[in-house]
């Protein structure tokens, strides 16, 4: 079977939550979803799924903040990650300054590291960090299955169009369909991407 890892991206308090400087609503609406794919993850016997969670911790006068409002400042509460969600033992953390994963991140080594093949992308937004991280993913050649229920953005409209254009090169399935393939001994990332061109 595949080794896959589960990257949680952005799951913060700048992020999510009514006190949030960038919100995405649709963050709050999938806390449950990732609660009950963190307790299936934790519950396992195998060492073959690993949760990684990706925090965005900017410097201070950060890049980004020259075409987004200033946020997830490394230290700050803003950064870290929602309590509903947050690490257990030695579940590994990646910060990033950037949307993608990624760039300028150990992610790629640590990945390497465990001899983990296959990313699974969830958390927000699902059109900016989530479909660069998985972007980057297929880039530094690992299979990319996204979670749809998983997932969410600023707006459902945005969310749709991020699946969209994931569906071309990763797979997208449930956090359901994922656990029962798993369960079924199956490799849930057979049939993923668009080989046949039929995205519209």
């Amino acid at each position: 079977m595949p080794r896959h890892a589960i990257l949680v991206i952005d799951m913060l308090n700048d992020f999510v939550g009514e006190k949030a400087t960038l919100r995405c609503p649709g963050g709050e609406e999938i806390i449950p979803n990732l609660q009950k794919l963190f307790d299936w993850v934790r519950n396992r016997k195998d060492d073959d799924i690993h949760l990684v969670h990706i925090q965005e911790a900017h410097r201070k006068n950060d890049a980004d903040f020259r075409v987004r409002p200033v946020h997830a400042v490394k230290g700050t509460w803003g950064s870290d990650i929602i309590p509903e969600l947050y690490p257990q033992g030695d579940e590994y953390i990646v910060p990033k300054r950037r949307h993608s994963g990624f760039a300028h991140t150990d992610l790629d080594l640590y990945l390497r590291e465990e001899n983990m093949d296959t990313v699974v992308v969830t958390g927000v937004w699902t059109n900016v960090c989530v479909r660069s991280t998985a972007a980057d993913a297929l880039y530094n050649a690992y299979k990319v299955i996204t979670l749809s229920d998983g997932c969410a953005s600023k707006t459902k409209e945005m969310h749709e169009h991020g699946l969209v254009d994931l569906s071309i090169f990763t797979k997208v399935m449930t956090i359901d369909e994922y656990i029962q393939a798993w369960e079924n001994g199956e490799d849930p990332w057979v049939g993923g991407g668009d080989k046949e061109n039929k995205v519209k």
